[in-house]
């Protein structure tokens, strides 16, 4: 089933699903955008579905319905549910706003802003990325600087200063107190809040190139697994206990990789888009599936692997992205959207339910993912 367009006179740059009630068997239905390089920029409530409706044919096709928004100073460079009622955003203007939504997500309201949290001294600096781990939100940017941030407090938890000589792009949780960054010359640091310190726990690199990185995500049961993407379009696997280079490197893109994320619940699925145009969803196979693999035909984009054994795990456990022996793994990419020339800026993934947005000013919904 081909994906439902929404067109909204704005270039988007983040989608995102609202959470869902893990106790309510309910599907995704509500999500958020932000825009960017327009006039004035929007932080956006949209919702699909039945809207009330009940008839099951009939959701499938419903294209995205505006719910609620709110002006946005400078472009939305990130946006992260903190949980169901609160969202928070990475303004260009330096700013972190916490925006309130009401259960009804019929409106949207500024409940805290932490004006200019990234700066130069003579000007601003823009906040590239959050994370979000209620109630713990965690900044970065061009500036270079760390932040930690309690939703629930007006002052700023901890500051690391120079956190990074380069731009930081993007930010994860690994754990709790720990966070990683990815910069733009190459680099994964990892960060551990319980350390005085303001030196990284570690830092990974890219060999060969100082290629900027753009985007990170961990594997949601497997904390030392990492993807990153970058200005060169590849996809690259990490093992953070294993040596300080990526384990795989793929061939993902003709063009940077804007963001790169497993999904949450199923993650030997992984879902890449990219300035190129394009919205790629992975899927690594196993021997035990290579029957169905051989029935779909297979596209295997793996470039190298580290030769690196996995000290002491059982096989069982070793993630299907980190399984070198190329006979038993396989991976097979398929393109989610029909073709389209201008940059996917953003994606997000939960349950079987896709939302992108792209510089055409199109949001994408797609509610029958194969995962």
């Amino acid at each position: 089933m081909d994906p439902i367009a929404k067109y909204i006179s704005q270039k988007i740059s983040k989608t995102r699903w609202r959470p869902i009630s893990p106790a309510l068997l309910q599907r995704p239905e509500v999500f958020a955008t932000g825009s960017w390089d327009n006039e004035s920029n929007r932080v956006s409530i949209w919702s699909v579905g039945d809207h009330g409706v009940s008839n099951t044919d009939s959701e499938f096709d419903e294209e995205p319905q505006l719910l609620c928004d709110s002006q946005h100073d400078g472009d939305v460079m990130d946006l992260q549910f903190l949980d169901q009622d609160r969202l928070v955003s990475a303004s260009s203007s330096g700013a972190v706003t916490i925006f309130k939504l009401q259960p009804d997500c019929q409106s949207l309201s500024l409940a805290h802003v932490w004006e200019r949290a990234h700066w130069y001294s003579c000007d601003n600096a823009p906040c590239t990325a959050v994370v979000c781990r209620s109630p713990e939100v965690v900044s970065v940017g061009e500036d270079g600087r760390v932040i930690l941030y309690k939703a629930d407090q007006t002052e700023v938890v901890r500051v690391i200063e120079n956190a990074d000589s380069s731009t930081i792009h993007a930010v994860t949780f690994l754990r709790t107190t720990e966070v990683l960054t990815v910069n733009s010359i190459g680099q994964l640091k990892m960060w551990d809040f319980r350390q005085q310190s303001d030196s990284p726990a570690q830092i990974l690199s890219l060999t060969g190139g100082r290629v900027p990185l753009h985007c990170v995500d961990k594997h949601p049961n497997q904390q030392h697994i990492v993807a990153t993407g970058g200005q060169d379009g590849m996809l690259y696997i990490w093992d953070v206990r294993q040596g300080n280079t990526p384990f795989s490197l793929i061939e993902a893109h003709s063009a940077e990789m804007w963001e790169v994320h497993f999904h949450p619940s199923n993650p030997n699925h992984l879902f890449t888009c990219s300035e190129d145009g394009s919205l790629l969803h992975w899927e690594t196979t196993s021997g035990s599936d290579m029957s169905t693999l051989l029935q779909r035909g297979w596209n295997s984009r793996v470039v190298s692997h580290s030769a690196v054994p996995l000290a002491g795990e059982d096989d069982s456990v070793v993630s299907a992205w980190l399984a070198g022996d190329s006979s038993k793994n396989r991976l097979e990419a398929t393109h989610m959207l029909p073709n389209q020339t201008l940059s996917v800026n953003s994606l997000d993934v939960l349950e079987q339910c896709l939302v992108c947005g792209t510089d055409g000013e199109a949001v994408y919904v797609h509610r029958q993912v194969p995962v």
